[in-house]
């Protein structure tokens, strides 16, 4: 364990349902950086964010913040600073935006009302249309305004690391790029983040280190900027456009 990094998978495997889904991987996030995880559909991508939030369970170690946390509950990791936005968002859809948001904000109870109105107010100026829209119920939002919720809802634990995944799926071009600004907002404000995506450009061009996942296994790993100019990388992923 490497007492400077925030989160470090050591020999990580996962299996479910007979599968082996997920093959010894090791993988690290520094305090404060973009970390990305890219790959085809079906590499074992999702599997891996629900391993390291204690969804799935796994073998080999996982260290936060100093510390192995393989025996810790989902409600722990949370309470340890771990954030997980799954890719269907899983909003209460019922719910209007701002109970939404305030339900995220569990883990500020102890602190009284100020403090989930101050993070409450951090939510709506990263994302101000859920400020117009946070009497409307979650249900009736669109897509982009949809993640916008659940990344809001779980910055609201005040986490310091933060797991999207897929969070551009199905959005527009300009909502995927409000998202990324986002995101490195985020980073520029301490954030650490761990970015499983499909759109390998977008990834790349935010992150500081990436991992190519493949069938389970990582089969590319180093700087973004390098990898973005692997040619196997531009061809698999990027395409022959820069």
């Amino acid at each position: 364990m490497t007492q400077h990094l925030l989160l470090e998978l050591i020999d990580l495997s996962v299996a479910y349902g007979g599968i082996q889904a997920v093959h010894d991987i090791s993988l690290r996030v520094e305090p404060g950086s973009i970390v990305t995880v890219i790959g085809p559909n079906g590499a074992g991508k999702t599997t891996l964010l629900n391993a390291v939030m204690g969804v799935l369970a796994s073998h080999g170690k996982i260290a936060f913040a100093g510390h192995f946390i393989d025996a810790l509950t989902i409600e722990a990791r949370v309470g340890a600073g771990m954030s997980l936005v799954p890719e269907k968002r899983e909003l209460f859809a019922t719910m209007s935006v701002e109970d939404n948001l305030r339900l995220g904000g569990f883990r500020l109870r102890r602190e009284g009302k100020p403090a989930a109105s101050a993070a409450l107010d951090e939510i709506f100026a990263l994302f101000p249309r859920l400020k117009e829209r946070s009497r409307q119920q979650a249900g009736t939002l669109s897509g982009g305004e949809r993640q916008m919720l659940a990344m809001g809802r779980a910055l609201m634990a005040k986490p310091s690391l933060l797991m999207l995944d897929e969070p551009s799926l199905g959005l527009a071009p300009l909502i995927v790029r409000d998202i990324f600004h986002a995101i490195a907002a985020l980073r520029a404000a301490g954030t650490s983040i761990l970015l499983v995506e499909q759109n390998a450009r977008a990834a790349l061009q935010v992150a500081d280190y990436g991992y190519v996942l493949e069938n389970g296994r990582i089969s590319l790993h180093g700087p973004s900027a390098t990898l973005a100019g692997d040619p196997r990388v531009i061809e698999t992923y990027l395409g022959s456009a820069r």
